[in-house]
């Protein structure tokens, strides 16, 4: 025996949910009209699903700190070096002393260095605390019991030697000074500073000059 249903022309649209794992999914169903010999359309909006919910939420935070370690290490193992360079070196022995070094970071030997530096000369090693340091040889042909500082007092320009003018001539805002550093000519305020030549084994050792400067008969400006 046969069965007929009668249906409504229209029906007017309505919202399906369902729950699955805690989250509401629900949309918008909308039923069309239908005539003879046609089936009927449903049409489904798009499922809405929370921000906060989504999936693989975990997996993108565990990619960013992977991300993040990855740029951070690199970054520090390139800033440690980086900021080490700005400590100054130490002062050397525990006397006090610090060998002199030439260009080639040798130790300087005093019977080997006048072979090839004549009267007069002036020629950077590195000094006290690293910084660059003119070791004189006097007319006799012996070093000189001083070391110059090159460091200019105006702004802290290594200031050359030049052996025509027999003078330090700083390039950066013409201070000069004479054979023995003294400030002749501004802006740079004060003379270069001194370190005792001293020798050790043969070898050359700057220590700190803490006593009257020489050239001026006042107070060290930079012990």
């Amino acid at each position: 025996m046969a069965s007929s249903t009668t249906l409504s022309p229209a029906i007017a649209p309505s919202q399906l949910c369902s729950g699955k794992n805690g989250m509401n999914r629900c949309a918008n169903v909308a039923i069309a009209k239908f005539g003879k010999g046609r089936g009927m359309k449903v049409k489904c909006m798009a499922t809405s699903v929370p921000a906060d919910r989504v999936p693989d939420m975990g997996k993108r935070e565990l990619m960013n700190l992977l991300l993040l370690g990855a740029v951070a290490l690199p970054a520090t193992g390139m800033l440690l070096p980086y900021t080490y360079f700005f400590v100054p070196p130490g002062s050397g022995g525990g006397d006090g002393g610090t060998p002199a070094k030439d260009a080639l970071g040798n130790d300087v030997v005093a019977e080997e260095w006048l072979k090839t530096h004549g009267p007069g000369d002036r020629t950077l090693t590195q000094g006290l605390r690293g910084d660059p340091t003119y070791l004189v040889v006097e007319n006799d042909r012996s070093l000189a019991t001083y070391g110059i500082n090159a460091v200019c007092t105006h702004l802290g320009c290594v200031v050359p030697w030049n052996k025509a003018e027999n003078k330090f001539m700083c390039p950066c805002h013409g201070s000069q000074y004479n054979n023995q550093g003294k400030v002749v000519r501004g802006p740079a305020p004060l003379s270069l500073a001194l370190a005792h030549a001293d020798l050790d084994d043969g070898k050359v050792v700057f220590v700190p000059w803490v006593e009257t400067d020489f050239r001026t008969g006042e107070n060290p400006w930079w012990s």
